[in-house]
């Protein structure tokens, strides 16, 4: 026989509880005395036959029944939380914040967005920029971060496997055909971008050019700034596949060079590592899945 739902404030006081690891705490949140979280949780073990916390000389522990029993009620918790304001809360939907970077924006994902709205017309998206490091994941619910694809406490998919080549304007050989040889580089400015491990030096080395010198050169914060000044014909950015396919299909830039080198390095969709994703969080990371997944099996078709 099943056992009965447990009420919902008994399974709220021992969530609180079970977080904060202090019926005082859990009080203060719940905004109950400590008298009334600890009667609810004694309630909680009465009914399901078995403690939940133990208690400790100076503090509480949880039981091993409390350690499987918290994910869920947790989850639980959350979704109905997620559910009440979506429905009752100010009169309108959550609107789901994406903080992402830049160039995969607007090389990237920009142009996909249609097609996500098509299909999601009532889901609201707000997108920021992730330029600036060192601001935590405050107001996002999900991030696009480029990468090894390793950060403590968050869930990282990953969702580009590029390849890299140098991209320049087709007005550096306008009138001449693009040369046969890499050590024409030497000639150029070298476009670089701070923060990418796998850059020019990287490229280099790859191909047999680590002579070269790459001292000499721009460099800029964004990859999209790199790409634009190579677009203007100031000199060679290094490109990575999944950015540059628009830019060179319109004709901006062009890939004077044969050699393609893969990168390690890729852009993630990031998000903490916890059970819960708000429904309309989770419909827009299985598109976008969905999306990196189709341009993976037509680049390789």
């Amino acid at each position: 026989m099943k056992k009965r739902l447990p009420p919902l404030n008994w399974l709220r006081s021992f969530e609180a509880a079970a977080r904060h690891l202090s019926f005082t705490r859990a009080a203060s949140e719940l905004h109950l005395t400590q008298a009334a979280i600890s009667q609810q949780i004694k309630g909680l073990e009465s009914q399901l036959g078995t403690p939940l916390f133990k208690r400790l000389p100076r503090g509480l522990a949880l039981s091993d029944a409390g350690l499987a029993y918290l994910p869920a009620i947790h989850e639980a918790i959350e979704r109905l939380s997620a559910a009440t304001d979506d429905i009752f809360g100010q009169g309108r939907p959550k609107l789901i914040t994406v903080r992402v970077n830049l160039v995969f924006f607007t090389s990237w994902l920009a142009p996909r967005l249609e097609r996500f709205r098509a299909l999601h017309p009532n889901i609201g998206l707000r997108f920021t920029s992730n330029i600036w490091a060192g601001e935590g994941y405050k107001d996002a619910d999900m991030e696009i971060r480029y990468g090894q694809g390793s950060w403590p406490g968050m869930t990282s998919e990953r969702l580009t496997w590029d390849e890299l080549f140098p991209v320049c304007s087709p007005s550096l050989y306008t009138g001449e055909a693009p040369p046969d040889s890499l050590e024409t580089l030497a000639n150029h400015t070298l476009l670089h971008v701070i923060g990418y491990e796998e850059g020019w030096g990287y490229w280099l080395k790859k191909t047999g050019l680590s002579h070269l010198d790459t001292a000499q050169g721009l460099q800029f914060d964004t990859l999209i700034a790199a790409l634009e000044v190579a677009a203007q014909g100031l000199g060679f950015a290094l490109g990575r596949s999944s950015l540059v396919e628009g830019m060179i299909a319109s004709g901006r830039l062009i890939a004077p060079f044969t050699p393609r080198i893969a990168t390690s390095e890729a852009f993630h969709l990031v998000y903490p590592d916890r059970p819960y994703l708000h429904p309309h969080a989770e419909l827009f990371r299985a598109w976008l899945l969905q999306e990196t997944e189709n341009q993976f099996s037509d680049s390789n078709s």
